[in-house]
Order: C-alpha cells, then structure tokens, then sequence
C-alpha cells in the first residue's frame, strides 16, 4: 500500500527549516511589539458571504481561489483566503471600533486553491497588520517606517523596494473608472480574455495584468493620479513628506492598484527582484470604506499582509546567523550514570533556564553518542561515565574548537564553567 503524501501546495516545515521560520516570526513580534501592536487570533473558517462582500466577488480570488464547503448545516464556509476581512469582522462583532483606536496583527495559515508554485501555495503564512479610527496619513506612514526597520533588523533592507501610489475615494475612482473603459474600449482587439472579463467588471485590475502582450497598451493608459481631488492629493503627499524627511526610499508606481476591491487612497507594496515572478514580500493599504461594507459604521482602517513563504526565500539569499537549537549535550555511559546524567540535566536548566540542553537517551557506545552529540549542534559535549560518577567530576569536550582538548570538572562547578563560555 502506498504512503499518503501531503496535499499538493500545502507543505510539511522541517526540524532544519524550523530555526529560520522561528527567526523571522520573533524578529516580526518584536518589531510589532516595539511599536505598541497588540496580537488578534482569529478563526481559519469563515463564512463564505465575509469575503464575498469584503473581496469583491468579482475577483480572482472568490471566483476561482477560495476553498469553500457547506458544512453539515448547510452553511456556505470557506477557508480564509486573507486576513482582513476577519480582523474587521472581529472587531465589529465584539465592539472594538466604536471610538476607540487599535493597532492589531495576526498570523496563520491562508488558502488558495490556485497552482502551486515557488513561494506560491495553497496553504500558506501570512503576518496581518490592521489599524482602526485613525485618518491620519501618520498611521500609513507609520505601517512604512515599520515594515522599513523589519527589513533593516533581518538584514534584507537592500534587497528590497517601497512602491505606492494613492487609489483615492470611491468617487474619484469611479471617474477614473469612466476613463479607463473607454481608454481599454479603443483597444479592444488587443485586449486578452481576463481584460475583456475585466473590462465591465473591474477595469482597474486590467493595469495589474502580467501579460507582456499588453505592456504598452497598459502603459499609456490614463493615470489614476490625475482624478485625485484636493484631499486624497495632500494625504499622498502627506506621507511621502514624511518618508522623505526619514530618509526612506520610495518609487510611485501610477500602475499599482492591488487586488482586492476594498482599498481606497494609499497602496503599497515592498517588492524584491531575487524571487522572479513572485516578488511582492508584504503590501498592503488603507479601506476606509470595507467598514461600512461589513455593517459597521463609517470609520478608518490602514494594514498589510505579508507573506512568510516568500519572506524565507529572501533570507535564505543572505547568512542568517541562527541561535544554536542545542547548547549542550549530555553523553552517558555506565549504569551509574544514568540518573545522575539526568539529574544534572534537570540542574542545568534550572540554574540556566535559558540553557539547551539535550540529553542522550538512546545509548549506544561513547562513540555513536558523540556522532550525535555532533548532529545535534551543541557547542559542548558533558561525558558522564561511572569512573567521572566515581570521582564526582565531569567531562567537557568543545565540539567546534578543535584545539581544545577534552578535559575534567568536579561535577558542582559544572554550572559557574558553563556561564564563562556565553552560550547564551
């Protein structure tokens, strides 16, 4: 009988690909934290009429990418596809908006029932990051200095690129909408199936096409920036200025509008040209109007997501200096040694709880135990036989200086030898 393998798209993470997955989330929460967020656990499930009203069912997404069921009660449910809409479901349905502020994120797994590909998959990790009731450009820059010190803190800020551009209010897109169906009207023959699809449904999702065929024709098209009113221009500029005066870099790219049909004014994303195809790392922008949308009342929100797949692609391009998964390992050998190999393992920690200490309990010879010892990373061996048991002492061997010799201790100096060596 054959094995069940995994779901295609939808991967196991290795003990060896672990650290660097653990890497990046700490790195991301203390940057969080360092700017006064406040974490949000929300549901994998959702009710399928949440991203229908949020995503816009003309979307790629909820026309060919949700995994959607009906559950034994006959209600339409469906795997979150992003994390917005339920961060703003949640904050609706336990009253958290009503003239309050709030600087929320979450982190989990999404869905997509899309081809996988590299740095693209069915099941993958996002960073969400929603901020409510503030108008404030500061808030959208602040989300750009933020997501600018991550990338300075994992060491991949030259690696990657801030393009932004504004989509305005509701009103003003839709005259730029007039504009551009009858701009894309004069060139329908050129016009590939999705635009043609597109075209009366979401004309703007035309300037996102990947399609080179069509390259020039989106490249004349009218610029959004151009049906901005007064106050959807000095927000822009607003953030821009500020940017500017902390010297961070930035492109407007006229052609950014995103994929989902609730952004409105400011859009973002940090984009990376090592990754081919896939090299948007972490986007994102303001929508005010999915609020009311949803049921609430009118209100201000501003956020990003980020995806964590294609984030570990980028880091594995540079040396990521990982914490040691072991400090040390215990070696036992001899009957006599096994309890107090274990007694001191427990001692260790207690008197360093922020030690690692792995201990054999396989057994096998001295040999195959420090083969072991080896793999399993840990800057020093601790060989306990019933001779050092006998003289109450301990042997410590480096496992990564050569030129160290292997050398004895008594057994209670053990802990005071082992804060010398700043493992930590």
């Amino acid at each position: 009988m054959a094995n069940i393998q995994a779901i295609r798209g939808m991967h196991d993470v290795l003990p060896e690909q672990t650290p660097l997955w653990q890497y990046a989330e700490h790195t991301i929460r203390d940057v969080l934290a360092s700017y006064g967020y406040s974490e949000i656990r929300l549901p994998i499930v959702e009710k399928t009429e949440l991203f229908k009203r949020s995503i816009g069912e003309v979307t790629d997404i909820v026309e060919k990418e949700m995994d959607t069921f009906d559950d034994r009660n006959g209600d339409s449910l469906t795997l979150r596809p992003e994390g917005t809409a339920g961060c703003l479901r949640a904050c609706l349905e336990h009253g958290l908006l009503h003239n309050q502020v709030h600087r929320l994120w979450y982190y989990g797994p999404m869905y997509r029932h899309e081809r996988p590909q590299k740095g693209r998959y069915r099941q993958f990790f996002q960073f969400g990051v929603e901020t409510y009731g503030m108008a404030s450009p500061d808030v959208d820059a602040e989300l750009l200095l933020l997501t600018d010190r991550l990338w300075k803190r994992l060491g991949i800020r030259s690696k990657v690129r801030l393009q932004l551009n504004s989509l305005g209010t509701i009103a003003e897109r839709l005259l730029y909408r007039e504009a551009l169906v009858t701009y894309f009207q004069q060139h329908i023959a050129v016009l590939d199936e999705d635009s043609l699809r597109r075209l009366t449904s979401n004309p703007l999702r035309i300037l996102d096409t990947k399609n080179p065929a069509m390259k020039d024709i989106v490249a004349n098209a009218p610029e959004l920036m151009d049906y901005l009113g007064e106050e959807s221009r000095a927000h822009f500029h607003a953030i821009l200025d500020t940017l500017q005066a902390l010297g961070v870099a930035y492109e407007i790219n006229s052609r950014l509008v995103r994929g989902l049909d609730y952004y409105s004014k400011t859009v973002f994303e940090w984009v990376t040209d090592e990754l081919g195809s896939q090299g948007t790392i972490c986007a994102g922008g303001r929508y005010d109007g999915l609020i009311e949308q949803l049921g609430g009342k009118a209100n201000h929100a501003v956020g990003f997501a980020m995806g964590m797949e294609r984030l570990l692609l980028l880091l594995e391009t540079i040396d990521v200096k990982l914490e040691a998964s072991v400090h040390v390992y215990v070696i036992r050998v001899g009957e006599q040694a096994q309890t107090i190999g274990l007694r001191l393992a427990e001692q260790l920690r207690s008197d360093m709880p922020s030690l690692k200490v792995q201990i054999d309990c396989a057994g096998g010879s001295i040999k195959s135990q420090f083969k072991k010892a080896d793999k399993s990373g840990a800057a020093y061996a601790l060989i306990l036989g019933d001779d050092e048991v006998a003289r109450g002492e301990i042997g410590v061997k480096s496992l990564r200086d050569a030129t160290q010799a292997q050398h004895n201790l008594p057994l209670n100096e053990i802990t005071t030898f082992l804060k010398t060596l700043n493992l930590l």
